[in-house]
């Protein structure tokens, strides 16, 4: 039987497309205009909040090679992606500090006062410091810094060891026994999985009994570097074995209500996981996705850090506390004479970027928004080519009524051929409308970071109403969008048509996507954290030297801890990849599930081409075809 929805199909959504090339080409010219104009050294060498040079002979710092931030974690503001400039003091020294000293010191040895004289900006009287306050800080990046050092070494050790490891879960996420899981154990791993975690946690409880110190709790015991310190108390394994039986309790009252539910959730992921049988080429798609998405990233950030090296340093003033003229332009040779010092006593005039009075840098932050906007666009654009690709290669297995004799010979090779070739215009519809949505957000953060100083408490709530709608919406739209390139992929009709579809598709059977959607999810989430615990439990034996065998090969190291967590996150990464290969494939199954329940009645003339199994859960059959060759 044909695969219907491979014919009469034809370019969509044109005026997009040519809408998008236009774009890239301004995104290209932009990208060049930058390079030309900016200067790589100011990307090369570290520059202080004056917009010296640190370190080099031939600028203005040559015995001060290493850039000190103030406060590291103020690099995490949303204005970094339109002014590129981390918004925290920055000096260029010597050396960074190795010591640190109380006040009884600070006040008996003046030799300490000029020792951190050199991390103070210039002109700073040490006198008159809270010499307490800075230490206090001091002594913590010290003993940040010496954490840091140890867990370089632990790097150092291990790896080769935690490289193999990836490795490893690499081949095993691209085996059969992936796939058995799913097939086979996806209804009885969660609750045997979380009774053996329970019984676990209750005899590493009772083993505790009776031993010196393990009844302190961790409020008393407090921060620690070293975590294998709270899993010598009683009260961890306690707070693990509740956690554990709670989520056992909701899981076994989900099976009890939702049971035909997720019997049909159960059936949509086995039979994804035959479709990814057969289309096993589908598992390798993320790293094209990712290699893309690198890409995207990595052009942005280049374009962006070009574009504020741009000509003549501008400085803005930054502060902690509210303030009438947080992000204003200033001077930092007038700015401590000015009246707003004396109003924002904390506010500091820092150098924010490069610019200047000629067009090209009047219209600097136009470009940074360009890049901002352009940036977006282009990961969404990425995202989408991967959902539609897998939704039509996965479709083509939903719709051959003859499985695997009627799927079309490399079919994710030919859904993305497919996509580009008929259905970029759509793609670039979608990711647009996410896009403004997303550019939409930033602004209003940036806006947030502006009017930190405002006293209009009406505006703030405002702006945090808007900021929580915009992300309701984005979250909607993202739904929408993935639906919406299912069914492009499936009918090959225009974006507009194809989320309108799907969206009301979804409402004439609400109930049973809001059930079969989070069971599904959260069947995955599961799928995830076995795969992924498996592997946390592997290192956690290989590397604190519990397995006999290979005892001499365990490389010393300072935290066991370091590289038991980054095996586990690169776990954690690829299971997701190769996951959400399973969840756009259920998620296509599903919608060609209820299109062929609409559209299909088990005639001859209109055969179910769902799988036995649903077809038994549902109650149905295909009576007319039995004998259908």
């Amino acid at each position: 039987m044909c695969v219907h929805f491979l014919v009469n199909r034809g370019c969509t959504d044109i005026l997009c497309c040519i809408l998008f090339i236009l774009a890239l080409l301004g995104y290209f010219a932009v990208g060049i205009l930058a390079w030309s104009q900016g200067d790589p050294r100011k990307v090369i060498y570290p520059t202080d909040s004056k917009g010296q040079f640190c370190g080099q002979t031939c600028f203005t710092l040559p015995k001060k090679p290493l850039l000190f931030y103030f406060n590291i974690l103020k690099c995490a503001s949303p204005l970094v992606l339109l002014e590129f400039q981390c918004p925290t003091t920055q000096i260029c020294v010597e050396r960074c500090p190795n010591k640190f000293m109380t006040l009884v010191k600070a006040l008996l040895k003046e030799d300490d006062r000029e020792y951190y004289k050199q991390f103070c900006k210039e002109g700073v009287d040490m006198t008159k410091v809270n010499i307490w306050n800075f230490c206090r800080k001091s002594n913590v990046v010290v003993e940040a810094r010496a954490v840091a050092m140890r867990i370089f070494e632990d790097y150092t050790q291990s790896w080769h060891w935690i490289l193999l490891n990836v490795i490893f879960y690499c081949i095993t996420q691209n085996s059969v026994i992936l796939n058995s899981i799913c097939k086979y154990f996806l209804h009885v791993y969660p609750l045997s999985c979380f009774s053996s975690g329970i019984f676990h946690c209750y005899m590493q409880y009772a083993s505790l009994k009776g031993q010196a110190g393990s009844d302190v709790t961790i409020k008393d015991l407090g921060l620690q570097t070293d975590f294998s310190v709270y899993l010598q108390i009683r009260q961890t394994w306690l707070a693990f074995m509740i956690i554990l039986c709670i989520v056992e309790v909701v899981i076994i009252l989900l099976l009890i209500f939702l049971r035909k539910r997720l019997l049909i959730a159960i059936a949509l992921i086995k039979e994804a996981s035959k479709a990814i049988g057969h289309v096993m080429s589908s598992l390798f798609y993320p790293l094209l996705t990712f290699a893309l998405l690198s890409l995207v990233i990595a052009y942005w950030a280049i374009t962006a850090v070009f574009l504020s090296t741009s000509s003549d340093p501008v400085y803005k003033v930054f502060n902690t506390t509210e303030c009438m003229y947080s992000r204003d332009t200033c001077e930092p040779e007038t700015f401590n004479s000015s009246n707003i010092t004396a109003e924002c006593p904390d506010a500091e005039c820092l150098f924010a970027f490069y610019g200047g009075e000629t067009l090209y840098h009047k219209y600097l932050i136009l470009f940074q928004f360009y890049n901002v906007f352009l940036f977006f666009w282009c990961a969404n654009f990425v995202t989408a080519l991967g959902q539609v690709t897998l939704a039509g290669a996965f479709a083509s297995y939903y719709w051959a009524f003859k499985k695997p004799e009627d799927i079309p010979a490399f079919p994710v090779f030919n859904s993305l051929g497919r996509a580009l070739r008929y259905h970029t215009g759509s793609l670039a519809f979608g990711s647009l409308i996410l896009a403004i949505v997303q550019i939409i957000r930033v602004l209003l953060e940036y806006l947030d970071q502006k009017l930190k100083g405002a006293q209009n408490k009406c505006a703030k709530f405002l702006l945090s109403c808007l900021k929580c709608c915009f992300w309701c919406l984005e979250k909607f739209i993202k739904f929408l969008n993935r639906n919406a390139y299912i069914m492009v992929a499936i009918y090959g009709k225009n974006f507009c048509t194809s989320a309108k579809d799907a969206f009301f598709l979804l409402m004439r059977n609400i109930v049973r996507v809001a059930v079969l959607d989070k069971v599904t999810d959260f069947l995955l989430f599961l799928g995830k954290l076995l795969i992924v615990g498996i592997v946390g439990i592997c290192s956690f034996f290989f590397f604190t030297g519990k397995i006999k065998i290979v005892e001499d090969a365990t490389p010393t190291l300072n935290y066991y801890w370091v590289p038991i967590l980054t095996v586990v996150f690169g776990a954690y990464l690829i299971a997701h990849g190769f996951f959400s290969v399973y969840a756009m494939c259920v998620d296509t199954l599903f919608l060609c599930f209820l299109e062929d329940l609409e559209r299909n009645d088990g005639t001859a003339d209109r055969p179910y081409f769902m799988p036995e199994s649903l077809l038994s859960i549902l109650k149905k059959s295909n009576e007319g075809v039995k004998t259908v060759d």
